[in-house]
């Protein structure tokens, strides 16, 4: 399987359930700001609503750093409506929910479950070049943290704003980050 980090996303136009309206989205709309595209199997699930829930809680912090958050399954943005009008923690969404039935999206970030045609619990974390810099996929039984990965965006701003230093395991902001450089070789 070849990596799809520093990969560019792929183009795609969709309709998306946003803030109680249909919107059309692009790839080209997604370019030069931080993105996060959540991939999850099924509108109407068990796993899924607090994983969206989760990342509602969230979406505030997000925004405050340049992210966009897009949710995606292979389900229409009318069934995102619809999951949206009838679930409590849906209903706490307020980030575009994108519906990708034909899944090209899901094929498109190699997320497709295509004997079920459904996603896998993917997440990628995009940067302003439209470029995936994070890659994860869950198990359909293990859901994903919010916290965490809003971690791992802020690692990948910093990597991007300090050009020669990366952040050691479990980094959080403000804390010490790495040089890498001969001198530091076996002394780590």
């Amino acid at each position: 399987m070849a990596s799809i980090i520093n990969q560019e996303i792929p183009e795609f136009k969709a309709e998306a359930f946003v803030n109680g309206e249909f919107k059309t989205i692009t790839s080209e709309d997604v370019k030069g700001k931080w993105a996060i595209f959540m991939f999850y199997p099924a509108d109407f699930t068990f796993v899924c609503p607090t994983e969206l829930e989760d990342m509602a809680a969230h979406y505030e912090e997000l925004k405050g750093l340049g992210v966009e958050v897009y949710s995606v399954s292979t389900d229409t943005h009318f069934t995102h409506k619809a999951w949206h009008d009838s679930s409590e923690a849906i209903g706490k969404v307020t980030f575009p929910m994108i519906g990708d039935p034909t899944g090209r999206i899901t094929r498109g970030f190699n997320v497709m479950i295509e004997e079920d045609g459904l996603a896998e619990r993917g997440t990628f974390v995009v940067d302003p070049d439209g470029k995936i810099q994070v890659a994860e996929i869950h198990a359909g039984g293990i859901g994903r943290s919010a916290k965490d990965l809003v971690r791992k965006v802020k690692a990948a701003q910093y990597v991007r704003e300090n050009d020669g230093e990366v952040c050691p395991a479990a980094w959080e902001q403000g804390q010490e980050t790495l040089k890498p450089s001969l001198d530091l070789v076996g002394k780590i």
